[in-house]
Parts: structure tokens; sequence; C-alpha cells
């Protein structure tokens, strides 16, 4: 890592400018006395908790003397996540059933079992002329969002799945992994500059935060959060909800067809790999901020479809005996995925879709259904 960006790394950690607006007060998710959805939207948006699990969602419940913004929502279903090859599944086979309609092995990106690419919701999108985004607190090029742009045969191909970013014209994107793109050992190729000839404005955490983005609409956005991974909540990381705001606010204005926008809460993951309770807790509120930013998004448009879901548990997470209301006692079985289903929750017009079980393939058919695409 050059100095310079090494000084500024240590900067934004050491004073909290990971922040894009102070940590704001939370308060009991009201919705509007009316809402009145259109009969079909023009936009969606998938927010993911990687690794959330109704315990987990529970454990924010019960953590907090106001309701979640996951509380809004009346129709909910399951998921079921196993992978083509494992029922427990990782994030890329599970976020590539999402993407594309199709279950696949453990670590595909993009790809069927033959290894074959399969478009993503975000691409059929793309073709159809609708703006799109990804907003992470992993890197930009993790297994999640990697499954909806780009195709390779591992998840740890990193650095080639940062180039498929070059073969779509996303319009914006948030998230760490700045190295993958401008200090790469596969080859030489600096694909900052590369995006930045393609139209983009790019930026990252060193000069400037997130709020300092301008909406100009004949520009796409990309801002690295992160040389590499993005700290988690508990180290001052604070975007995630203004970027969710920015991220629908900029998309609508930029194609009048529509969006397609994907959020994910990543770290709610990284936390039950590491059974840490209260590391989990805070990502999963943080997520759950975010949820309410794009909720009071589509209460006033009226024209956006928000799924809030999860790829797989993670950690076999459990709220003991002798806990209390913001006193909890956690427990883990496993430092790794499980295989229980999981939450969707569906808000906004077509919700109704969303009701019943089913599996995790689902989700991107239940998508093209309600965007009119079939």
């Amino acid at each position: 890592m050059p100095a310079k960006r090494f000084f500024f790394f240590i900067l934004l950690i050491t004073t909290n400018t990971w922040s894009c607006k102070p940590k704001e007060v939370v308060v009991s998710p009201t919705p509007p006395a009316t809402v009145t959805f259109a009969a079909q939207p023009k936009n969606i948006v998938l927010m993911i908790g990687d690794g959330m699990g109704l315990s987990q969602i529970s454990a924010g419940i019960y953590s907090r003397d106001t309701k979640l913004n996951m509380e809004r929502f009346s129709v909910i279903g399951l998921q079921k996540t196993y992978s083509a090859n494992n029922l427990i599944t990782d994030s890329a086979a599970s976020a590539t059933a999402m993407a594309c309609g199709k279950k696949t092995y453990n670590s595909a990106i993009g790809l069927d079992t033959d290894t074959i690419p399969c478009k993503t919701i975000l691409e059929e999108a793309e073709e159809r002329g609708l703006a799109t985004g990804l907003v992470v607190t992993s890197t930009i090029n993790h297994a999640t969002p990697a499954a909806f742009i780009a195709h390779q045969k591992l998840r740890i191909m990193y650095e080639e799945i940062a180039t498929d970013f070059l073969k779509t014209d996303i319009d914006f994107f948030v998230g760490g992994g700045r190295k993958y793109f401008d200090e790469r050992e596969y080859d030489k190729r600096n694909l900052v500059k590369e995006l930045r000839n393609k139209g983009y404005h790019i930026s990252d955490y060193s000069p400037k935060n997130l709020s300092s983005l301008t909406s100009k609409k004949e520009n796409k956005f990309g801002f690295f959060t992160s040389e590499n991974k993005p700290p988690p909540f508990s180290q001052g990381r604070r975007y995630l909800p203004y970027a969710s705001q920015t991220a629908v606010q900029f998309l609508e204005q930029k194609s009048d067809k529509g969006f397609f926008l994907m959020i994910e809460g990543s770290q709610i993951d990284w936390a039950g790999h590491a059974n840490q309770g209260y590391f989990m807790l805070d990502e999963l509120l943080d997520f759950d901020d975010a949820v309410g930013k794009v909720l009071q998004f589509a209460d006033k448009n009226g024209e956006t479809l928000v799924i809030v879901t999860a790829d797989h548990e993670c950690g076999g997470f459990a709220i003991n005996p002798k806990s209390k209301r913001k006193r909890l006692r956690f427990a883990f079985t496993t430092n790794n995925h499980t295989g229980t289903m999981v939450p969707v929750f569906a808000y906004g017009p077509k919700a109704e879709l969303f009701r019943g079980i089913y599996e995790n393939t689902e989700i991107y058919f239940k998508m093209m259904e309600a965007f009119g695409f079939q």
C-alpha cells in the first residue's frame, strides 16, 4: 500500500471518519398513514444480510426498545438455501442462485454446474435500460456482490472478478477492495483508470468520504471504502445506511425505466464465523438501519419493491436461557454456515409473490416476474 494511502487508512480508522454522517438516533419505524403502491414495480432493491437467520434477527429485536425496520414487513416467506453439491451452501452458490435462478456448486460465481455463465438479474435489468447498483460492507468483488456482476469458476479469483466490472455498465457501486483494481498481481492493468476512461467518477476513502459525492446524471459512480476489507461497525464503519439512501436516490434519476439495486450487510456473516455475538448484533442493526432508509424511499416512491433476505445462516446462533432484553446470552454451534432456512421479507408492489416456502432460485424468478421481464 502506498505510504500516503496507508496514512489516510490509519487516520480514517482512528478518527472514525468512515462515517458518512453522524450516527442517527434510532426511532421507531412508523410508516406513513397511507402508502399507495403501483401495480408493478419499476425498481427492485434486494437487501441481503449475509449469514442472517431468524435467531440473529430475534437478537436484534430483543436488543432495542423500539421495533426493527424489518418488523414493518407483512409479507414473509422462507427460502431453502442448499447448493447443487452441498446441503450447506456458501455465499457464492447462494448468491448465484438468487442472481441467476440456478443452483450451482459452492464457490461458483455466476456460473451453473457446468461452469457456463448464467445471466444475472442485474444483467437482465441492464439490457432493458434500467440503472443498476451494488452497495456492500465487504470488498465489492466478494462472493455475494460478485455473483450479480461476474462469471468466474471460483470466488477467490478476486482480480478476475474485478475485471468483470469492465464488462458491464453498472451505474453505482460502493464497497471495499480497491487493491484488486489498481494494485494487481495477476496483471498490471489499472482498472480504476480504465473505469474512469469508461466514464465513471471513481473515488475512495483517502481524499474524501461518501457524502461528498455529487449525483451527476451523466456520470456513473464507484466509491471504494477501503483498500481491502472494510472495517467492522465497531471500528468506525458507518457508510451502509447513507450509501443505501444515496444509491436509491441516484439510481432513480439515472433511468426513467427504473433500477435494480443489491445491498449487502456482509459482516453479519463474518461475526458468525468468528462466533462473536455483539459483533454480529452491531452489524445486524447497521443493516436494519439501511433497510429503514430504503423503506423511506419506497414509501415516497410507490414503485419500489423491497426484498430483505439472507444467503444462509452462519454460526448456528442461539439466544440461550437466562437471557433478558438488552442482556442476551449468546451461543454458537459452529463457526461455519448451517443448512437452516432463512426468511424473506417483501414490501411494495408485487410483494405477495414472496409468500410461502421455496428454493432460493425462486428469488430470481419472482424478481423477473415482478419486473415483467418474462
